[in-house]
């Protein structure tokens, strides 16, 4: 909860702003005391936290299911087993219904996608006050510790995948089909211009989609736990509850979503039109 002296704008505005290192104009390379500092930065700046987050998220992914890997048991399996098996089920089982070609890389990647995002996104369950308070005391002026309420961290997987899409369209039907597919389709050759104007607005709409969709529902969701955080302490968990509760399907959804659109690009990208 903000304090007396902190207006509600003022509490709003720094839960929302990212601990950003870069080189400013005046003061060099450093961390930003302020969202103006922030931007002076200009392009090359990097949110520190958003960087953190989800680099430490993603080692969590990878120790959990590495351990679970090395001492899997044929037998009755444990709890955490049980648990990871349901999971790589459930993400193959979308695999093979959506992608019908030979790629080793897409169930892989269709997994990593699904748990990471689903990892960041439950960062967003941690009470909005506790870590920014902690990381105050330790002299950080801020810390947002939902990475998928950052675009940056959306557009770079979004992006990340898009350009898969671009190399397995390539690699499957040439550079000259590729463009073909871009040019003469859905009009024939004759319309042309408008054939490549409607395929390129296609194309850049797919990894536009997947960026903001999960950018803009949980920066939302994010937003409300915010307000809810200035109301009185009683009314916090009158409504922080429910939220929460509500909150879980969200943040599995979303996950879920950018996992399905992934498999279901990169299956088009194999398709020939």
């Amino acid at each position: 909860m903000a304090s007396g002296t902190v207006t509600s704008s003022e509490y709003i505005s720094h839960h929302l702003t990212n601990l950003t290192f870069g080189n400013h104009p005046e003061n060099g390379w450093s961390l930003a005391h302020s969202a103006q500092e922030a931007a002076e930065m200009g392009f090359w700046a990097i949110n520190v936290d958003t960087m953190g987050w989800s680099i430490a998220l993603g080692v969590l992914f990878t120790w959990l299911f590495r351990k679970v890997a090395k001492n899997v048991t044929a037998g009755v399996p444990g709890s955490t087993q049980n648990f990871i098996e349901t999971i790589i089920e459930f993400v193959d089982d979308n695999v093979k219904g959506i992608f019908h070609h030979k790629n080793d890389l897409i169930a892989p990647l269709s997994l990593t996608i699904f748990v990471w995002i689903f990892l960041m996104n439950t960062m967003d369950l941690v009470p909005v006050d506790w870590i920014p308070f902690i990381a105050g005391e330790m002299g950080v002026h801020f810390m947002k510790v939902v990475p998928t309420t950052d675009v940056n961290a959306t557009a770079g997987m979004a992006l990340s995948v898009f350009a898969l899409i671009i190399f397995y369209s390539i690699k499957q039907k040439g550079l000259g089909g590729f463009l073909a597919e871009l040019s003469f389709q859905p009009l024939g050759k004759v319309m042309l211009p408008f054939n490549l104007f409607l395929e390129l607005v296609g194309l850049i709409a797919k990894p536009v989609s997947l960026a903001l969709r999960l950018f803009g529902n949980m920066y939302a969701g994010e937003m409300i736990f915010i307000l809810i955080a200035l109301l009185p302490f009683w009314v916090q968990w009158v409504l922080s509850v429910p939220w929460a509760i509500f909150h879980i399907l969200v943040i599995t959804l979303q996950a879920f979503i950018f996992m399905v659109l992934t498999i279901v690009y990169l299956a088009m990208s194999y398709d020939h039109h």
